[in-house]
């Protein structure tokens, strides 16, 4: 037997031990796992639609220092995902573990956090790559810029959201093909744009306000001080959503593991090596970003707006390329984040866990969750409705334009997955020793990473609801539904609906994660993993 059909051989003896047949096409390597995760966190989508959050809420201090130091805490959490992926590879991830790590009521929670996060990412990465379209096109033509409204930005939302659903139904065989292209177009598409903004500009910031330049252009929070509590433990943190939102959607590496060859390590190392680069490259990227800025004062005044920084250090036909450059790199992550969204929500369904799963859980001739994609795709766009509302936070003489409802769905994204992989991380850590850990593992490190990682977790848990505007404090007198950051009524009405549907309902059905293949009389499939990791992978009871 070749190594290939031996380990495509041993792959699906682990998926058949961990209670399932092979369905989905086992066609990935090692490097298109990474590659699904690597575009998915895309430098070129993140680092630049919530640059705005960051230079709004503490300025380049927020990105210089902050972007590193919050890296590293996701890079533990990417660590602690790595081992619980090796040890069950399956396309149900996070909620699988949990299922197996704490019972079906763990969950049920976490399949659902994991589910809502997803969409939410779907929603808001296609939304930011129909803006940064649109001000691609608006740079390049007058006539375009003079035509902008946030309802034009929202059709080709809707459009983006189409062509990437369609390529996920139609193109599956290439899916993983365009995923390998996607690491090549951050990677040499991130060089140009770093090189652009290091030689084309006339002059440059200097180190000391890259590292220093503080800016608190909120709206008002901490009376708009850049000092003091107010400032470094309200304003500041809110900042960091800017790096903590493009440094997600790395668990697309174990949505994909049953569509990977050797995915007990290859999974695992597309987890925390898409985290680990993609936090590298966005560093500099970012940098450069700062470096460029001609007027900061001006930088402030147009709502922190990526765009305003290109828009000053470079002709408009460079700063077109630039954003041209993202916004391609963007259309890459929402495809990528669409696989992942539906594979989720296909395995969920298939152990009954969502309404109509039997829909959701129906896979075409070709082997594609085609209605998964298509019912995620509805979701994001009707999430996304409340971005067609203008919110200005300065004045009408100097008005400030911010996409409140944008930064919400990304809290909303932010908060769903990153609570997600929490649950299964403490879980792991409660286990101690009697967790079987798989190929790739953290040794006895994960007694000090697990715990680092749920309250990192729990902490911008919290920052992330807060309002990010004084007018958008119930108790304020300026307050106005338009400014509220919807993301605390979004999650936590979810979840208040998932507990009284829990109590009322599911936890008199719904067992956890439900097996597709028949194992011996007596022997369940926690039994077969637990030999299986004793014994090595292929060995059965």
């Amino acid at each position: 037997m070749s190594t290939d059909r031996l380990a495509h051989s041993n792959d699906e003896e682990h998926l058949a031990a961990l209670g399932y047949k092979q369905e989905l096409n086992r066609t990935w390597s090692a490097f298109s796992n990474f590659a699904i995760s690597f575009s998915i966190i895309s430098i070129l989508a993140g680092c630049f639609t919530t640059f705005g959050q960051a230079w709004n809420n503490g300025g380049p201090v927020a990105i210089s220092w902050g972007w590193p130091i919050i890296s590293a805490f996701i890079l533990i959490i990417g660590f602690c995902m790595a081992e619980l992926v090796s040890a069950y590879p399956t396309s149900g991830g996070i909620y699988w573990w949990a299922s197996k790590l704490g019972g079906a009521k763990a969950g049920y929670y976490t399949g659902w956090l994991n589910l809502i996060g997803l969409l939410a990412v779907d929603a808001s990465v296609a939304y930011g790559c129909a803006t940064f379209f649109d001000l691609t096109f608006s740079t390049f033509s007058e006539s375009w810029a003079a035509g902008y409204s946030l309802a034009r930005v929202f059709w080709m939302f809707l459009v983006v959201l189409a062509l990437t659903a369609a390529l996920n139904i139609f193109s599956s065989k290439i899916l993983a093909l365009l995923n390998n292209i996607s690491v090549w177009w951050h990677v040499i598409g991130a060089a140009i744009v770093i090189l652009i903004l290091v030689f084309l500009p006339e002059k440059h910031m200097s180190v000391s306000d890259v590292f220093t330049m503080r800016v608190n252009n909120s709206g008002g929070l901490a009376g708009g001080e850049t000092s003091g509590i107010g400032f470094w433990f309200y304003v500041l943190p809110l900042g960091f959503l800017l790096t903590q939102y493009t440094i997600t959607g790395f668990d697309a590496s174990a949505h994909l593991a049953e569509e990977t060859q050797g995915a007990a390590h290859g999974a695992a190392r597309g987890i925390w090596q898409s985290i680990f680069y993609s936090a590298i490259g966005g560093w500099i990227l970012l940098l450069a970003f700062l470096f460029a800025v001609q007027d900061a004062d001006a930088v402030t005044a147009g709502g922190g707006g990526i765009a305003v920084i290109f828009n000053q250090a470079l002709s408009s036909g460079w700063a077109g390329i630039v954003l041209l450059i993202a916004s391609i790199g963007q259309f890459f992550c929402t495809s990528a984040c669409m696989t992942s969204t539906s594979r989720m929500l296909f395995a969920f369904s298939r152990d009954g866990a969502v309404p109509g799963a039997a829909l959701w859980a129906r896979l075409s001739p070709n082997k594609v969750p085609v209605n998964a994609i298509l019912i995620s795709s509805v979701v994001a766009a009707i999430i996304t409705l409340p971005a067609l509302k203008e919110v200005n936070i300065g004045t009408d003489e100097a008005p400030i334009i911010v996409p409140v409802a944008f930064y919400a769905v990304v809290s909303v994204a932010v908060i769903g997955l990153y609570l997600a992989f929490a649950i299964p991380i403490y879980l792991r850590w409660k286990a101690g020793d009697s967790f079987k850990q798989g190929s790739w593992n953290l040794g006895n490190k994960w007694r000090w990473m697990a715990p680092l990682a749920v309250a990192e977790i729990a902490i911008i848990s919290v920052y992330f609801i807060l309002p990010f505007t004084p007018a958008a404090q119930p108790w304020n007198e300026a307050f106005d539904w338009k400014f509220v950051n919807y993301a605390p009524i979004l999650t936590g009405g979810t979840l208040l609906l998932l507990w009284i549907g829990w109590h009322l309902s599911a936890k008199k059905w719904f067992t956890g994660p439900k097996t597709t293949i028949d194992l011996p009389a007596g022997v369940s499939s926690a039994d077969e993993i637990a030999y299986e990791h004793e014994h090595g992978p292929g060995s059965h009871l």
